[in-house]
């Protein structure tokens, strides 16, 4: 087992890392910024160094300080959370060249993952559903006619290096193609330096699903079940759910044993997330995230898996030590991530937080790097805290977050709580009838 590990990231994710290893008996090394000098995990650490100023790319995205970080406390492996450089196959190659454990999958399959047109041809080989669509990039609006002609509108141009909804656009018809053509491809290029796109058929309501696996070194796959991701606001999600209102146990079976014998076939290793649309009863997938997620709590919460130190067990190359049977369910999960955002105009809204009080009680998670007196900075994602809660049933666990949501302050700036509570308190929410499609209009009503 690893003696001593790099947390390259920021924020409640390294909070998250930092404690496992602390669990572990490992001690941390925390990278941070000038504008995270005072930040929780910095504090919690037990060594810190500074990598650069403010901005990301001098800093958290500064491979080469990183690195010489990780040598200079005799680091033995980095853990990069999520977001930042955790889907960056360069970097993975780069630690496992200085001799360092990525506690990630491999930079093939980051690599193959990030590209979304080599991921469907993967997913498609080992026999996993696709949303119909063009096999591969398209090469002119008049092969986009066509495949949209052959699946039938309503058809989504969709950038092939993207993600959060960037290069996205809807065509209902035929005569609105060109234009979603040209704007996800000028998107596209803007945001990710490729203006590769493909076409898929657009759901008009679906619900986003998606199955937590766990791979060893060894050809061993577990999944983790479902998480029911649909409650999202320009294709980012705002509240989780585990497992999902919608699927059957039958269902999260079937779709279980499909994806975890296809990652055995592929070699698969570590933590990953396969996305998928479901409606109707199908499954189509859609992308896979090759590391941790931000929802992963409520996984935990159901699982009883501390995935986080699973992933450096496996990094550290130890078997899983358990097969599918192994993992068993436990009532129902829901986490609510609250931002620094105004909650009607979804305004960033950082500054100094004057007062912060965390909910507590029975089934109570707080994932957050906020205390009093702590100055959020402009220069990163508005993510601040995340509530989670686990009841015995969803009934349960909605009324322990309506409680939660009313126990929580955060003073000094604007938050998304009271977002939250007005979700929390929805009938249609409460119901479970909701697709992906609900919170944009939910929210549009407010406005």
């Amino acid at each position: 087992m690893f003696k001593k590990v790099l947390i390259a990231n920021r924020g409640e994710i390294a909070l998250r890392v930092n404690r496992a290893c602390r669990e572990m008996g490992i001690r941390t090394v925390a990278v941070h910024s000038t504008a995270d000098a005072t930040a929780m995990h910095v504090r919690l650490a037990d060594e810190s160094v500074c990598i650069g100023p403010p901005l990301a790319r001098d800093s958290y995205l500064n491979m080469a300080a990183i690195l010489s970080a990780a040598h200079i406390t005799g680091a033995e492996a980095i853990h990069p959370g999520y977001g930042f450089l955790s889907e960056n196959a360069d970097f993975a190659e780069m630690v496992e060249a200085h001799g360092l454990a990525f506690i990630g999958p491999t930079a093939e399959h980051i690599r193959m993952m990030g590209d979304k047109i080599a991921a469907k041809d993967a997913m498609r080989s080992l026999g996993v559903p696709l949303v119909p669509g063009s096999d591969g990039a398209l090469g002119s609006l008049e092969e986009a006619r066509e495949v949209a002609e052959r699946v039938k509108y309503p058809v989504l141009i969709k950038a092939a290096a993207g993600g959060g909804g960037r290069g996205m656009k809807v065509a209902l018809s035929a005569d609105e193609l060109e234009e979603a053509w040209r704007v996800a491809r000028t998107e596209a290029k803007a945001a990710f330096g490729n203006d590769a796109v493909y076409l898929e058929k657009y759901l008009d309501r679906p619900r986003h699903i998606e199955l937590q696996v766990l791979a060893d070194m060894y050809g061993n796959v577990v999944h983790f079940g479902e998480r029911d991701c649909s409650l999202q606001r320009r294709h980012q999600k705002l509240v989780e759910e585990a497992g999902s209102p919608a699927l059957t146990p039958g269902e999260r079976e079937e779709i279980g044993a499909q994806v975890t014998q296809g990652l055995s076939k592929l070699g698969y290793r570590n933590a990953g997330t396969l996305e998928f649309l479901w409606q109707d009863g199908q499954f189509s997938f859609i992308e896979m995230n090759t590391r941790l997620q931000v929802e992963h709590p409520v996984t935990e919460m159901v699982s009883g898996v501390d995935l986080v130190k699973e992933q450096i067990r496996i990094a550290a190359g130890e078997p899983l030590g358990y097969g599918q049977e192994a993992v068993r369910f436990s009532g129902h999960a829901i986490e609510c991530r609250i931002t620094a955002e105004d909650p009607d105009t979804f305004v960033p809204s950082p500054g100094r937080v004057t007062t912060f009080h965390a909910p507590g009680g029975l089934g109570v998670r707080v994932d957050s790097a906020l205390y009093s007196g702590y100055s959020v900075p402009s220069n990163y994602d508005s993510l601040v805290a995340k509530l989670i809660v686990h009841g015995t049933t969803r009934a349960e666990a909605i009324a322990r977050m309506r409680r939660a949501l009313e126990e929580m302050v955060v003073d000094g700036i604007k938050t998304t709580l009271p977002l939250h509570q007005r979700i929390m308190n929805d009938p249609q929410f409460q119901s479970g009838d909701y697709t992906i499609h609900w919170l944009e209009r939910f929210v549009g009503l407010k406005d």
